[in-house]
């Protein structure tokens, strides 16, 4: 069944809950059999309580348990109790502040592994705003549901039946009134849930909205500042957070007239238990300690009523939490096999190339053929949009073409279409700046984990990037988001850097250069030619560029032209 215009039925939702569960059922078996000895301790204590009044007003108070005879020892009684429902408190939730934790760590490890491994679409749907919103709210939402919330849920339901029962062995007629709101509470709550899914629903991705909104703006800022746009993205921020004002304002008005409309059946059962026990003991039926008794069991009945109404808005959250995190995971997984490593070099062979983003957009290729020999180097030219970063793709596996085949191959070794499982003869340097916060040491460590300090000097020194020699912390400067800190020149090298530390046949640089002056450019293009001409196994080079300085060096010259 599914509910409203949500995308996933209730059975997918709870298949999908199920499968988290599975991973943390340690941590919610630990905390719902604590919430059990919990509501033990709390019937034990009215027991006790019940015990000590009628010690104390000298009536007998006959038990098939074993139970002091003095008032006294109830009052020992009462406190060893009290202990341990603090000490079961404590350690309960020590226990699962430290197992929520991993948990969610668990949970978000999975979601960023999904996201890294899956398939690249070329044009992304989702914001990445929007993106790590669902990473870290969703997941924390969907992890606190099945390892706090539900074990809660099944300890109030242990506690309400107990109670019943307990109140039921000493007056029937008094239980069946005061659990009379069961059926109104089920009704209400099934009303309640469909309508509150659809306004979570709603709020959540105001908010996914408004993260896209700040994240964006903080990353473009100079922008922003250049265009003299500031007061424009502060007031479409304020026009978000009205709508999300308004949709928490409706959402808890709805939630709270509910509430209240419960309340007031809650309240209507309390009053008549404890008319109904004043009643018996007037009438001298009941003791002093039962009607105790009686007001404290009503109290545990009418508790879990109330504690399940606001379990509800957390696993109604939770559904939409989750079919958030789902849709994140609908992308479907790139081919994880064993790599396909070509020891020898490696040619790329394209053959009738069919290829466009989706069915409306205009074809990029239309039965292209090309053959970048091992050993080449070929220099791709075109105008904007003509398909030069396309044609990259397409050779990293990144996008699949609609017709034809790019093929991976060598002279001693069998051809291969491109995949995931032929990425680890490549070595890429995308456009713009792709270094990560954090030491220089660390970003050219991504080429190599296990590089020596000799050789990230030494592909330093091929890229051109000996200015880090002249850093006061050397490989270990620290730069920021973007490479911050860095020029653009600078932080082009320290890219190339990187992947000149990277082992692979293929080196694809995508206007890998355009930062660079003029005599830069052409002292790194010679270090890269001839460095790679020493190579016992020549690596194909594929550049892709509007400078004429690069197509010097190349022994093949491909231009590309924009179709209409």
């Amino acid at each position: 069944m599914k509910v409203g215009n949500e995308k996933y039925s209730t059975r997918q939702l709870l298949a999908w809950f199920w499968h988290i569960f599975r991973q943390v059922k340690l941590q919610s078996f630990i905390n719902a059999m604590s919430g059990v000895v919990r509501v033990g301790l709390d019937f034990a204590f009215i027991w006790a309580t019940k015990l000590a009044i009628d010690l104390a007003t000298g009536v007998s108070s006959s038990s098939f348990i074993p139970h002091p005879t003095t008032l006294f020892g109830a009052g020992v009684l009462l406190v060893c109790i009290m202990v341990l429902q603090l000490a079961l408190g404590y350690l309960g939730r020590w226990i699962a502040a430290l197992m929520g934790v991993e948990a969610q760590n668990r949970m978000q490890r999975h979601i960023f592994e999904h996201l890294l491994r899956s398939e690249w679409r070329g044009k992304e749907q989702r914001h990445s705003g929007d993106v790590l919103n669902r990473m870290v709210s969703d997941s924390q939402t969907v992890v606190n549901v099945v390892t706090d919330t539900i074990p809660q849920a099944l300890a109030v339901l242990v506690r309400l039946v107990c109670a019943f029962f307990f109140l039921f062995s000493m007056d029937a007629m008094l239980a069946i009134g005061v659990t009379a709101i069961l059926p109104v509470f089920i009704l209400l709550s099934r009303l309640y849930i469909n309508r509150m899914r659809a306004i979570t629903r709603e709020v959540r991705q105001t908010d996914s909205h408004i993260q896209a909104t700040l994240q964006e703006s903080i990353q473009h800022r100079l922008v922003l500042k250049t265009l003299e746009r500031v007061p424009l993205l502060v007031k479409t921020l304020s026009s978000l957070q009205a709508t999300l004002r308004c949709q928490v304002r409706y959402r808890t008005l709805f939630s709270s007239t509910s509430n209240l409309i419960l309340n007031i059946g809650f309240g209507g059962a309390y009053l008549f238990a404890f008319l109904w026990s004043v009643n018996r003991l007037a009438d001298g039926v009941i003791t002093f300690g039962m009607m105790t008794a009686f007001i404290q069991l009503c109290g545990q009945i009418q508790g879990p009523f109330r504690e399940l109404t606001h379990f509800i808005p957390a696993i109604i959250s939770s559904f939409t939490a989750a079919e958030r995190l789902m849709e994140l995971e609908e992308t479907p997984l790139e081919d994880d096999g064993e790599p396909i490593r070509f020891s020898h070099g490696a040619g790329i062979r394209i053959t009738d190339l069919t290829f466009a983003y989706d069915t409306h957009s205009r074809h990029i290729f239309q039965h292209a053929n090309y053959d970048f020999p091992s050993g080449s180097t070929t220099a791709i030219l075109g105008e904007t949009g003509a398909g030069k970063t396309t044609l990259i793709r397409l050779i990293l596996a990144l996008l699949k073409p609609n017709e034809g085949a790019v093929e991976m191959y060598s002279d001693s070794e069998t051809a291969v279409p491109v995949s995931a499982r032929t990425r680890c003869n490549l070595v890429y340097v995308p456009q713009g700046n792709s270094l990560f916060s954090g030491t220089l040491r660390w970003n050219l460590q991504m080429g190599k984990p296990d590089a020596t300090e000799a050789e990230m000097f030494e592909a330093l020194r091929l890229a051109c990037a000996d200015f880090v020699n002249t850093l006061p912390d050397g490989l270990d400067t620290r730069i920021g988001e973007g490479g911050a800190g860095l020029s653009e020149g600078q932080a082009q090298r320290i890219a190339i850097a990187r992947a000149l530390l990277r082992q692979g046949c293929i080196l694809l640089l995508d206007e890998a250069t355009s930062a660079l002056d003029q005599q830069t450019e052409q002292a790194l293009l010679k270090n890269l030619v001839e460095h790679h001409q020493q190579l016992s196994v020549k690596p194909t080079l594929i550049f892709i560029t509007h400078r004429t300085a690069v197509v010097e060096h190349c022994s093949q010259v491909i231009t590309l032209e924009k179709k209409k």
